[in-house]
Parts: structure tokens; sequence; C-alpha cells
């Protein structure tokens, strides 16, 4: 599984999940963010995460495929 180490925005707070998907370019668009969350194919924290625009938080962990994302502030 390959590891990701993720950082917020200076001033930012959260980023949305289909964003952080495509930030990290563990997938080629914004569309198949899209399906592969709605498909229940992305963990957060242990659980699977379904909402397309989740605010995904310093301290998140997001699983998906073979990637691993720790968001950090």
């Amino acid at each position: 599984m390959e590891k990701i180490q993720f950082a917020l925005r200076e001033g930012e707070t959260f980023i949305p999940l289909i964003q952080l998907l495509k930030a990290t370019h563990v997938v080629g668009s914004g569309s198949e963010a899209q399906n592969v969350v709605v498909d229940g194919m992305v963990v957060r924290n242990g659980e699977v995460e379904l909402r397309k625009r989740a605010k995904i938080v310093e301290g998140d962990v997001i699983r998906f495929a073979d990637f691993e994302i720790v968001v950090k502030g």
C-alpha cells in the first residue's frame, strides 16, 4: 500500500473528498473521483464514505485501492 501525506493549505481546515482524491492523483479525473466514492470504494477512518463532498480534516485517513492518504494540518 502506498502511503501519501497530504497537507491542507494554510488557513484551510478541510478539503472535499473528491478534491482530495484528485489532488493526490489517485484518480485521473473528477468524474472518476465521484464514481469511486458513490460505488463505496473509499474508506475514511475505517468506515466507507459515500459523501462526495465530505469534509476531510486533519487527522483523517483515507484508503482507496492501494493508497492510504493521511491528512495533515
